[in-house]
């Protein structure tokens, strides 16, 4: 049976050829994801963790100078130093900027920045600045600029009695220095590690040390960040380390990347469930795809399989011989595949390379166990798996039944009802699973990995019941779209009725369809969904562009009237709120400062201004993270000039009744109407500004300019902003991703769709052959097949994109649902283009078989076995 199987094999070149195209676009689908994970994961961590470097393990914590050298002592570091970004303000001639600053380090590993042009610092008075601030500087490598930096001086009030101690009668003064440096090189930020900074410059230990008057730079950083030696692995090194920093947190730079991640997502790796994610619909669409095309092999085959077992093969010899075929055929095919997804893994890396993403990528694929192994055994199980049912149908009919053409399953007979009943149960259940996975994914109610796992094998359910079914409904959707094209001609009314002649085949085409295009719409719809779902997320975490905060330092939180018309000049500033402000005791001895505009209204800066909504006169609208202190009734409310002191009430204020509302505000500020402020704190003062910027404006940009504008001026300037740039970068970095992989996904459907699409027309030459014969036009006949090709391919098109919205909506729900409330998107756009290529490849699947069938003779073509 061997030789009779490669016999065979070799007889059926061509349908072998384009059965193992579609295993081989399976597993290279399969593999290029797999791959596709290990980009996303690697460059996700490596965004997150950019500013730590190549280091091996990073210590959280409040280390002390002893416990650095301790470290630094042991026998497998090669080096550690202190991660203590510091703002330090750089002046030349009247321009100021308010610069972020790291020590040089003695390992390069240890340093996010690299100097592009000139050399880092290695002396006292020297300093490397980023291209940005030294453009706007106006200076270059070899040029000096003025470091300002303040440092206290003792000023003697009296002179001292023999017994009073010199410090009881001497106070401090604060006076400004300007220290001339050197502009040595210009840092760049390769990894964009501080781009929410604007970059970051270089100084010598020293000098920041003078600079900021600290003994150590344990006092500025909290992070320390080690090196091994060569052949330490970092498990090994963390392990070393932790006896030497009790109460620290030791953690190698992915277990870091991973708890950021999970910070990000409140709690769950985000990341690691978008990876699985992916990877399970890969193998599921692998699974489909080879198993629908081998199956539509073997039954082209029955007729063969059949006249076997009329001279003699025995049933377990044919399904023998059928299995072996699936194995040589899976595994070769397989390989094929996998070394395909390879190099389309490595091609995709180089052109994404090459595009300007802002977003570091590798240039090469990282090659692992389960990218090799997995494709393999998948590609060549199901494919054998694929084989076991048209070969048992094949065995169990008689040689005599079997030469006859097969009828279509009919719901009256016992298997065409059995697989209807498993079909709708499958269906149903599947859904419902899916829809349960979405409730308890939306309220948190599970862990988020195994609401995945739960989620995906529910789709699988579904999906495979609507495939198992298929014969039964789409024929007859096949068959309402061809009424409607059966009168624009003769062509289309063969083309109408000869797709639903034979449902099995009809089916088995569009299924091939469907496959791919509820992928690439699933796909297309969950990244749309997640970008504006995240986006909302930071909106409401960071409610305001930029703050100017008075009343973090000093005990006047007044802010000097020149300030306002300071951030007003700032390029890039849209709106600036004034916001005065007092203090107000909640229950259970909770205080929140209380802000009110001084002209104008919240909703003027304030990025999601729906949150605002429920502020009104006698409203006192909390910040998300108070939410629990809301009440149902007013409550009476004083306000203070200080937190947690009741002794100094605000000066012509009194108890107001308020009601506490929950709302989803970010920050720390509650709001309050500005006729509310009057009534608890008329003399309440202008402490904070609240800025908005213009939409296209750098962030990190304006928080330097706003900086410079304010030298002077006691007050915090923040940036959420610029944080939140920071946090799209990460988001950005793995939607890029997931484009590339999304290519990918259209590529390989559009493949597979022509494949199957093909293998049907080439079957079909004996008809055509007929339909010559009896008077059908070499015109007409590429025509009707054309026809065909596209009214299956936009059936199943319009098809897949309502399954692919579903089925990405619920994914976008499981995966995102422990980051926030998910933003349910239509990517309208990519719909319509998947709709248009569809047509098209539909068109070229059948066109092109269809001009060889309508060159063959009738003669020849009925000649074909």
């Amino acid at each position: 049976m061997l030789r009779l199987t490669l016999a065979q094999m070799r007889l059926s070149l061509g349908r072998l050829t384009a059965a193992a195209v579609a295993i081989a676009i399976g597993t290279a689908f399969l593999a290029t994801t797999l791959l596709a994970g290990n980009v996303m994961t690697r460059t996700g961590y490596d965004a997150v963790t950019a500013t730590y470097a190549d280091a091996d393990i990073v210590v959280s914590g409040e280390l002390t100078q002893a416990q650095l050298e301790e470290v630094r002592a042991l026998p497998d570091v090669q080096a550690a130093d202190v991660l203590a970004p510091t703002g330090i303000e750089i002046r030349k001639g009247g321009t100021s900027r308010w610069e972020l600053v790291l020590p040089t380090t003695d390992d390069p590993r240890l340093s996010s920045l690299a100097v592009d042009d000139g050399t880092a610092p290695s002396g006292t008075g020297e300093i490397a600045l980023p291209a940005a601030t030294a453009e706007a500087l106006g200076v270059g490598v070899g040029d000096t600029v003025q470091v300002r930096w303040t440092t206290p001086e003792p000023v003697a009030t009296a002179t001292p009695t023999a017994s009073e101690d010199a410090s009881a009668v001497t106070d401090e003064t604060w006076r400004t220095v300007d220290d001339d440096v050197l502009v040595t090189g210009i840092a760049a930020d390769p990894s964009s590690a501080w781009s929410q900074a604007g970059g970051a410059g270089l100084v010598t230990t020293d000098d920041l040390l003078r600079w900021t008057g600290v003994d150590s730079l344990t006092e500025l950083g909290s992070d320390v960040l080690v090196v091994a030696d060569p052949g330490v692995g970092a498990e090994a090194l963390r392990d070393q380390v932790a006896p030497v920093v009790p109460g620290s947190e030791v953690l190698t730079k992915d277990q870091a990347a991973a708890e950021a991640v999970s910070e990000f997502s409140d709690g769950g790796n985000v990341l690691v469930t978008i990876v699985l994610g992916f990877a399970s619909v890969a193998l599921l669409v692998a699974a489909l795809v080879i198993a629908n095309t081998f199956q539509v092999l073997v039954a082209q085959r029955t007729r063969t399989l059949a006249l076997l077992r009329c001279v003699g093969a025995g049933k377990g010899q044919l399904r023998r011989s059928v299995l072996v075929e699936a194995a040589i055929l899976g595994s070769a095919a397989s390989v094929v595949g996998l070394v395909f997804g390879l190099v389309l893994g490595q091609t995709a890396l180089i052109v994404l390379g090459r595009l300007d993403l802002g977003v570091p990528l590798p240039s090469t694929i990282q090659v692992t166990l389960p990218v090799v192994l997995v494709p393999l055994l998948v590609g060549t199980l199901v494919t054998v798996l694929a084989s076991l049912v048209p070969a048992r149908e094949a065995t169990r009919v008689s040689p005599i039944a079997a030469l006859r053409p097969a009828d279509a399953p009919a719901v009256g007979a016992r298997g065409g009802r059995v697989r209807l009943v498993a079909s709708i149960l499958l269906m149903l259940g599947g859904v419902g699973v899916l829809l349960l996975s979405t409730a308890l994914a939306s309220t948190g109610g599970a862990d988020p990995t195994l609401l995945l796992g739960v989620a995906v094998l529910a789709g699988a359910l579904s999906f495979v019941g609507l495939l198992l079914g298929a014969v039964f409904w789409v024929p007859k959707v096949v068959a309402f779209a061809g009424r409607l094209l059966a009168r624009t001609g003769t062509s289309a009314r063969l083309a109408a009725a000869n797709t639903v002649r034979n449902p099995r085949r009809t089916a088995a085409t569009s299924a091939a369809l469907l496959i791919g295009v509820t992928l690439v719409a699933m796909m297309s719809t969950g990244a749309a969904s997640a970008r504006v779902s995240l986006a909302q997320e930071l909106d409401e975490h960071f409610p305001v562009d930029l703050m100017v905060d008075g009343s973090v330092q000093g005990d006047d939180p007044t802010l000097p009237s020149d300030v306002t018309d300071a951030v007003v000049g700032v390029a890039g500033v849209d709106t600036v709120l004034e916001m005065r402000t007092a203090w107000v005791p909640l229950k259970d001895d909770t205080w929140v400062m209380v802000a009110a505009p001084a002209d104008g209204a919240a909703t003027d800066v304030l990025r999601d201004p729906r949150t605002a909504d429920d502020l009104t006169d006698g409203t006192l609208l909390l910040p998300k993270i108070y939410a629990d202190r809301a009440s149902d009734e007013s409550l009476p409310v004083a306000a203070y000039t200080t937190a947690l002191d009741t002794s100094e009430p605000a000066p012509g204020g009194g108890e107001v009744p308020l009601e506490p509302v929950a709302s989803d505000l970010g920050g720390i500020y509650a709001l309050v109407t500005p006729a509310t402020l009057d009534a608890l704190a008329p003399s309440a003062p202008v402490s904070m500004l609240w800025v908005a910027l213009d939409p296209d404006a750098d962030a990190a940009l304006v928080l330097q300019e706003v900086r410079s504008a304010l030298p002077d001026t006691p007050a915090e300037v923040s940036s959420a902003g610029a944080q939140r740039a920071s946090d799209e970068a990460v988001i950005d970095s793995l939607l890029a991703v997931v484009v590339g992989l999304l290519g990918v996904a259209v590529v390989i459907a559009l493949i597979g769709v022509a494949n199957t699409l093909s293998l049907s027309v080439l079957e079909r030459r004996r008809e055509s052959a007929t339909l010559r014969a009896i008077g059908l036009s070499r015109r007409q006949l590429r025509w009707m097949l054309a026809v065909e090709g596209m009214l299956i391919a936009g059936v199943g098109a319009v098809l897949g994109a309502g399954l692919g919205l579903l089925y990405g909506w619920a994914g976008a729900v499981v995966v995102f649902g422990e980051v926030g409330d998910v933003v349910l998107v239509v990517p309208w756009s990519h719909l319509a283009l998947l709709l248009v290529v569809a047509l098209g490849a539909g068109l070229l699947a059948s066109v092109l078989p269809g001009r060889a069938a309508a060159r063959t003779s009738p003669v020849a073509a009925l000649a074909v076995d």
